[in-house]
């Protein structure tokens, strides 16, 4: 079911990343998948993908649920779907409290709820099943003269132990981002695997997508210092600072903290350390981008995914990593 993916998402050039997904579905990736950020709409990039590529499956990592109705969701994915040959994934999350509230002009008050009935109402109208009403999600829709593949798989971002046991309960799959190997062999596969017995399933048939941020590249600390920038934001959002202490990197977190309240964006770069990125990418020759897809493998992600690093070679890490070689 799974393999090695790779994350593509637009820069500046859509027609140059189009290349890069003609490129990756040409190498043998299993999947490709796209963020949703503050740039091009994810679900409408999918479709592009679609056209672009023959056999790698497509999916969001992810599409924030408050961006859009469950309806909407439900409708665009299962469009892609068919216009993929069943090649969608829908990968959905709730995002971040300063996203929702100044993008989406919403609320995140109970996380793990309004996940379980956003994805529940999505799952009934795949199915054409009557969807549940819930305390912060309701419609009456289904779909007329048309259904959608039942078995579309709906999968979960997930950080929190609370969240990964929902995305093991209720989804196909769950998908992580800034989560070092140790973290998914740790916290993620057993509360994972504890959802799954509250299902009463296994592990088997469960994927695990892990973003895995890698370049080849013969100048290792420029991809460092382009990846310490990249991640800045990410080191100041509550749910990826406490996923990042229960990680052991407590002490770059306080650094972090020190040198922004001191207003020193040089300093709160060097607080994210090299022993943080050794855990975290894969820089530099071939065979440390594929040790590090090797090393989230064998920690659980049944989907190691290779992410591109700013101002670095992607096509050439897509080259380097691909499952074809």
């Amino acid at each position: 079911m799974a393999g090695v993916g790779a994350f593509i998402s637009p820069g500046r050039s859509l027609q140059k990343t189009l290349e890069r997904v003609k490129l990756a579905d040409g190498l043998g990736f299993d999947s490709i998948y796209t963020t949703h950020i503050a740039g091009r709409d994810s679900l409408s990039v999918l479709m592009a993908y679609a056209a672009a590529s023959e056999r790698a499956r497509l999916g969001t990592g992810v599409l924030p649920i408050f961006s859009r109705t469950p309806v909407a969701t439900a409708q665009a994915a299962a469009t892609i779907d068919e216009y993929s040959d069943g090649r969608m994934v829908l990968g959905i999350g709730v995002s971040h409290k300063v996203t929702v509230e100044n993008w989406f002009d919403n609320e995140i008050s109970k996380p793990v709820t309004q996940m379980r009935e956003y994805a529940g109402i999505v799952r009934a109208i795949f199915r054409s099943e009557t969807p549940p009403e819930g305390d912060f999600f309701k419609t009456r829709f289904a779909f007329m003269g048309y259904g959608a593949r039942p078995e579309l798989p709906i999968y979960i971002a997930a950080l929190s132990p609370n969240m990964l046991r929902l995305a093991g309960e209720i989804a196909d799959g769950v998908m992580l981002w800034l989560c070092v190997p140790d973290y998914i062999r740790e916290v993620v596969i057993p509360h994972v695997k504890e959802g799954r017995e509250r299902a009463g399933k296994s592990l088997e048939g469960f994927d695990v997508v892990a973003a895995v941020p890698s370049a080849l590249t013969g100048d290792p600390e420029a991809a460092r210092e382009a990846m310490r920038g990249d991640l800045l934001s990410y080191f100041s959002l509550p749910f990826y600072r406490r996923m990042i202490e229960r990680s052991g990197f407590g002490d770059e977190i306080a650094a972090f903290d020190e040198a922004i309240g001191s207003g020193d964006t040089d300093a709160a770069k060097a607080a994210i350390s090299q022993r943080f990125l050794a855990a975290l990418t894969g820089i530099g020759s071939e065979e440390e981008v594929r040790g590090a897809v090797k090393r989230y493998s064998e920690a659980g992600a049944t989907s190691p995914c290779v992410g591109g690093i700013p101002r670095t070679d992607v096509e050439a890490t897509l080259e380097a990593a691909a499952p074809s070689r």
